[in-house]
């Protein structure tokens, strides 16, 4: 058996989205694979490798008494991974018996450090192999919005909203006549999203006032927008108002207040990728001069 998942982007929407508002994510072509063989043990054997094709984890787990158990003590990795793996059990036991036993082995297609999406590849691969709703399982574990998970089932466009009666996902024609003036640029950090989401959780509500309606309104505006000079008056728009919410600057401010085309920060701030517009000789050479040269033309990243 194998499974494939694509990582994501989200455009709009970013912190908000967990309350409500409606945020445009952009499934990524690269993602992470994940392989299935039976073995004749009762034990699970794991390797993840990366997109080098080289190991960067491996691990054993014994299954018994409708338990998994690491073998291998001390791994951080390894005990997040052993609670994944029980959680998908608890949510479909007939995946597992004590006879029969697996080798695993995921191929990521991209960087982990980059943000893209290992954690909801994964999560979304596993709900595939004991075919599970991939939503429970995200919630069991990583928890967050499921904007991620979306986009890893996805292969254009989407919008995502969670609403009373649970994640809204529509197909979007999100196509811009000027994506070649669109570029990603990774920051050479990563974000840690859960610490990101627990100062959001934490800011006062009036922090928060009209802000579910105010970015639900501006995912609509980019999808609809025609002409890059729109496309950067709202990235301007949408910038002030998280800025606003979350008492942080923007990114261009702090880093990049030379560069003439419009930069928006893309999930949690201060790490992982920015969306940069402009002229694609002019965008390299800034941010090559900078230390910066992980560069994506937009139709190289983007379904």
């Amino acid at each position: 058996m194998k499974f494939h998942s694509n990582g994501k982007l989200l455009i709009t929407g970013e912190y908000a989205v967990l309350d409500g508002a409606k945020g445009l994510a952009l499934p990524t072509k690269q993602g992470q694979s994940l392989e299935v063989k039976n073995n004749n043990s009762n034990k699970l054997n794991w390797k993840s490798l990366d997109e080098a094709g080289e190991l960067w984890f491996e691990g054993n787990f014994e299954f018994a008494a409708g338990n998994f158990k690491l073998l291998n003590e001390g791994n951080e990795v390894g005990k997040r991974l052993e609670k994944l793996l029980q959680e998908a059990h608890q949510l479909n036991p007939e995946i597992f018996n004590e006879q029969q036993g697996f080798d695993v082995v995921t191929r990521l297609d991209f960087n982990r450090d980059w943000g893209l999406g290992t954690s909801s590849t994964l999560v979304n691969n596993l709900a595939n192999w004991f075919k599970i709703d991939a939503y429970r399982l995200l919630k069991k574990t990583f928890g967050g919005s499921g904007y991620d998970i979306a986009a890893a089932q996805h292969k254009q466009p989407i919008t995502y909203q969670i609403t009373s009666s649970g994640p809204s996902i529509l197909k979007t024609d999100f196509n811009p006549g000027f994506s070649n003036e669109i570029f990603f640029v990774y920051l050479n950090e990563k974000k840690n999203s859960r610490n990101a989401i627990k100062h959001y959780r934490e800011l006062p509500q009036s922090n928060k006032n009209g802000l579910i309606d105010k970015t639900s309104a501006l995912t609509q505006q980019f999808i609809a927008c025609e002409t890059l000079t729109e496309f950067e008056l709202l990235i301007n728009v949408h910038e002030t108002l998280i800025a606003k919410t979350l008492q942080l600057p923007k990114i261009k401010q702090v880093r990049f207040s030379d560069f003439p085309g419009a930069i928006k920060s893309l999930g949690a701030w201060g790490g992982d990728f920015i969306l940069v517009t402009g002229n694609k000789e002019e965008v390299f050479q800034y941010f090559n001069q900078k230390g910066f040269h992980t560069i994506f033309e937009y139709n190289k990243l983007i379904f």
